[in-house]
C-alpha cells in the first residue's frame, strides 16, 4: 500500500496564531511540519528564521522537515540540527559544493534533502542521488506561498522517480507548491512520496478535516 506522507507548510499557518495552528497539525493525520526558511536574498521573500523554529521545536511532536531556502546554507547546518531540524533541504542551486553539503547535513544526524527550482534538470542530481536521502522538486517558484501549480511537475517526478530506481537509491521525492486535492493522486501515481501543502490546509474551513481528505486520496 502506498501510504504518502502530508507535510503542512508552516509558511501558510496563522503567526498570530501559531501555536493554535501547530496543534492543529499535531492533533490531524499530517505526517511532518514543513518548515520554510527564506532569506531575502536567495528568494525574494523573507519568512521566519531562528527564534520561531525554537518555538515551533517545543511544540512539534511530529517529524520537522525544515526546507532553506538561503544562500550559502553550510553556515547554518548545526544551528538547524540544535534547534530541532529532523531533516534539512537545501537548494541544488544555492549549493557550490553539494556533495560536501549533503555530508555536513549527515554528521549532524539529520536526514539530508535538496530542493530544485522548477528551471532545474533532474539530471544534474545523478552523481548524487545515492546521498540524498529526499529530493524535493518545486512546483511553483520558491518565494511565496499560494503560487499556481506548475504543470511540467508530473514529468520531473516521472524522470527522478526513473533516476532513483536505475541508481537503486533510497531517495524519496516530495512536491512543495500549489498541491491540492485536485493534482495530489496524480501526483503520488508519477511516483511522490510527501506533498507539502500551505494555503490548501491553512486556508480551509476545516483544516483537520482537509488534511484527512488528502491523506485518503493518496493512500491506496
Amino acid at each position: 500500500m502506498k501510504n504518502t506522507l502530508i507535510a503542512p507548510s508552516v509558511l501558510a499557518a496563522d503567526f498570530a496564531n501559531l501555536q493554535r495552528d501547530l496543534e492543529m497539525i499535531n492533533n490531524s493525520q499530517a505526517d511532518w511540519f514543513h518548515i520554510d526558511i527564506m532569506d531575502g536574498v536567495f528568494v525574494p521573500n523573507i519568512s521566519f528564521g531562528m527564534p520561531v523554529l525554537e518555538a515551533i521545536s517545543k511544540h512539534a511532536k511530529k517529524y520537522i522537515d525544515v526546507h532553506l531556502m538561503i544562500i550559502d546554507p553550510d553556515r547554518y547546518i548545526k544551528t538547524f540540527a540544535d534547534l530541532g531540524a529532523n531533516g534539512l533541504t537545501v537548494h541544488y542551486e544555492a549549493c557550490t559544493h553539494l556533495h560536501r553539503t549533503l555530508q555536513a547535513i549527515k554528521s549532524e544526524g539529520m536526514k539530508a534533502g535538496v530542493a530544485i527550482n522548477p528551471h532545474t534538470n533532474i539530471d544534474l542530481l545523478e552523481d548524487v542521488i545515492n546521498d540524498i536521502d529526499l529530493v524535493c522538486i518545486m512546483s511553483v517558484n520558491p518565494g511565496f506561498g499560494g503560487q499556481s501549480f506548475i504543470e511540467n511537475t508530473y514529468d520531473k517526478v516521472k524522470k527522478l522517480k526513473a533516476l532513483i530506481t536505475r541508481k537503486n537509491a533510497s531517495t524519496i521525492i516530495e512536491i512543495d507548491g500549489g498541491v491540492t486535492n485536485k493534482n495530489a493522486k496524480q501526483l503520488v501515481e508519477a511516483g511522490a512520496d510527501v506533498l507539502v501543502a500551505g494555503s490548501f490546509v491553512f486556508k480551509a474551513e476545516n483544516s483537520i478535516e482537509t488534511i484527512a481528505d488528502l491523506k485518503a486520496l493518496t493512500t491506496f
